[in-house]
């Protein structure tokens, strides 16, 4: 099969493995959550076992777009060596670090790894290059190894140097996904090609306007799509409902019009909350109260789903075979607010437990039922909110094809 790493012959070979260790940091500097880096333990450690002499190259942030007073990068604040430790403890080995991804120092670096090595370079997007998808750029980092493995999902979308151009520079004998790369693909395909029925898909977030290609492209697919979070009011408002001073898309009100016309044609049921905790402030000691989603009062906005539409929402995922979450039901950030989300993720969990494959589509619905303390109890997790995002609507990612060529 195209792209299988273990197809490749990687014994005493220099690897560039394409990670993405965009993880968030504490003031401190400090790793808040692993899950990316645990993400990429299984294709580093089968490029050890192979005895490879495996080089990680990853992004973190946009330091060019947050530079220092003075113009320069914020060094201190983006460089990757914040988790060497972390990484270093995960693969029970210690990772070296160079602090640069291009030029004769790393160069000399590579040359002296030994098999088995690992080798962490500095962020990427230091270089304007990175996210230009320069050809130099690439052409330079492709120079250090002659294998080259992407293994970083979340950055699958971006036609940068390093997730995309520098695919260029290898032969498919050369080149591979790694495994959280696959794993990514295997069970998106679970939803996108041939998926058992009932098909639920949930949908949260905030605005319409983010998930409308999903939308559009689930109504050929799914048999339901539940609406929560802020997205909803859009759709409650376009059908006369007050909804106070909840989100709304005013540009969008006839397109969920033309949405929810399109369902009934196509015989789908798109479900919106029949009831919504509306607040009187945006903030964690708001008053709050349930109401009906088309009465929310005026000057009160809607953080939540109120206690019908939970009720309602898990009763569509009894006997669902498979499932697809993207988007939490309200402002699960706050205590008050995440109710909803927590009622939703039991009942995915309770409908996996029966046969039903779900998928969490990362970003903030991966936040969600992490938080929730169910994410051993669903089938999988992306890593990649907007690479998933954009799979499931049906397009090309640059990162995917460019190993494919």
């Amino acid at each position: 099969m195209k792209g299988d790493l273990r197809d490749l012959d990687v014994r005493n070979k220099k690897v560039i493995v394409r990670v993405d260790f965009n993880v968030p940091l504490s003031k401190e500097f400090k790793v808040t959550d692993d899950t990316r880096l645990r993400g990429a333990v299984p294709t580093i450690q089968y490029l050890i076992d192979q005895q490879a002499k495996v080089i990680l190259v990853s992004h973190f942030g946009r330091p060019l777009a947050k530079l220092l007073p003075d113009g320069q990068i914020d060094r201190q604040k983006n460089t990757l060596q914040n988790v060497v430790s972390d990484l270093s403890e995960l693969l029970g080995k210690k990772v070296d670090f160079f602090p640069d991804v291009i030029g004769d120092g790393v160069k000399q670096k590579v040359d002296s790894l030994q098999s088995g090595d690992v080798l962490l370079l500095e962020n990427t997007r230091f270089y304007p290059g990175e996210e230009k998808g320069d050809a130099q750029f690439a052409s330079d980092m492709a120079s250090l190894g002659e294998y080259y493995v992407n293994d970083a999902f979340g950055a699958a979308h971006r036609a940068h140097a390093s997730t995309t151009t520098i695919a260029n520079h290898f032969d498919n004998a050369h080149k591979a996904f790694g495994f959280l790369m696959q794993k990514e693909l295997d069970n998106a395909k679970r939803v996108l090609a041939d998926p058992q029925h009932p098909y639920i898909a949930i949908m949260g977030g905030a605005k319409v306007s983010d998930k409308i290609l999903l939308i559009e492209a689930l109504l050929d697919k799914a048999d339901k799509i539940i609406i929560g979070g802020g997205m909803a009011y859009t759709f409650i408002k376009a059908q006369g409902g007050n909804i106070g001073n909840s989100l709304v898309e005013e540009d969008k009100l006839d397109l969920a019009l033309e949405l929810l016309a399109k369902a009934r044609k196509l015989g789908k049921l798109i479900v919106l909350p029949p009831d919504s905790i509306a607040a009187d402030k945006f903030a964690p000691d708001a008053l709050y109260k349930n109401v009906p989603s088309h009465e929310i009062p005026s000057g009160w906005m809607a953080l939540d789903i109120g206690l019908t539409a939970r009720f309602e929402y898990c009763e569509h995922l009894k006997g669902a075979q498979t499932i697809l979450w993207n988007g939490p039901m309200g402002v699960f950030e706050m205590e008050a607010f995440a109710h909803g989300t927590k009622a939703v993720a039991l009942a995915v969990a309770e409908a996996t437990k029966e046969g039903a494959f779900s998928l969490i589509g990362g970003g903030d619905s991966a936040a969600a039922i992490e938080q929730s303390g169910l994410a051993d109890e669903v089938s999988f997790i992306s890593t990649g909110g907007g690479a998933m995002l954009e799979l499931l609507e049906g397009k090309t990612l640059p990162g995917v094809a460019a190993i494919l060529k």
